[in-house]
């Protein structure tokens, strides 16, 4: 059964990212929405465990807050915009929001 994980709170502030990427399944993906985009953060722990990750997992980022951040996603990032996102949240299984 797939998930879509929602994050929307800051990596540096909490540990939901982490708990986040812990519990991820082959089927899930994770969409960056709010101040969790910050975890593309250039140079930061939160972006470098997002990387290691890049071939085997399906990381989608709110597109108006990535450019309201004024951040430069890694080309194996999709951004969606608001239509996207309800696209992904019928996709999934299940939609699991951090909050």
């Amino acid at each position: 059964m797939s998930t879509l994980h929602v994050l929307s709170h800051s990596p540096f502030t909490d540990s939901r990212l982490g708990s986040c990427l812990r519990v991820l399944g082959s089927e899930d993906a994770i969409l960056l929405c709010g101040d969790a985009t910050y975890a593309l953060t250039a140079a930061t722990s939160a972006h470098q465990a997002l990387d290691s990750r890049a071939g085997q997992l399906k990381l989608y980022v709110l597109d108006e807050d990535a450019k309201a951040r004024n951040l430069t996603l890694p080309g194996w990032v999709i951004n969606v915009d608001y239509p996207g996102f309800v696209a992904l949240s019928v996709q999934y299984d299940k939609v699991n929001t951090w909050l």
